[in-house]
């Protein structure tokens, strides 16, 4: 009883220390989802690794505005109904998915690179032709 009373202290003891400097105590190892990036309406989201669209290709952030403008989009397959085939992103209903192209400089066609939206507001950023998605935060 006595060595979990003086534990207890010890550790009572750490934690004012820690606060008492400036420190921050972790709570729990864990990552806080920014309010920007919005979660699908029909699945989770969380899974998926958080980018922000700043640290993408530059071309990644024309592709953005030029959606937030309604277009013009340089291909005729830009916000056309993405399938969702390879089941990677939260299951939801056909037509809750557009892509859009993120041009490849250099590339004679359109490339790997596509922006996947969600109409819950969500966005998917991919490099690979749909093998794998990080989810974007668009406001950094």
């Amino acid at each position: 009883m006595t060595n979990k009373r003086l534990l207890t202290g010890l550790l009572a003891l750490a934690i004012t220390l820690f606060t008492g400097l400036g420190l921050a105590v972790p709570a729990q190892a864990s990552v806080a989802v920014p309010a920007v990036v919005a979660q699908a309406e029909c699945g989770d989201t969380s899974g998926f690794t958080v980018v922000a669209l700043s640290s993408l290709p530059p071309e990644a952030t024309d592709t953005y505005d030029e959606i937030q403008q309604g277009g013009p989009y340089p291909y005729p397959q830009d916000g056309t109904v993405f399938q969702n085939r390879e089941g990677l992103l939260p299951g939801c209903a056909s037509g809750y998915y557009h892509e859009y192209t993120v041009e490849t400089p250099g590339s004679d066609d359109r490339g790997a690179r596509r922006i996947i939206t969600g109409e819950g507001g969500e966005y998917f950023y991919t490099s690979d032709h749909y093998a794998s998605f990080d989810l974007v935060d668009v406001s950094s």
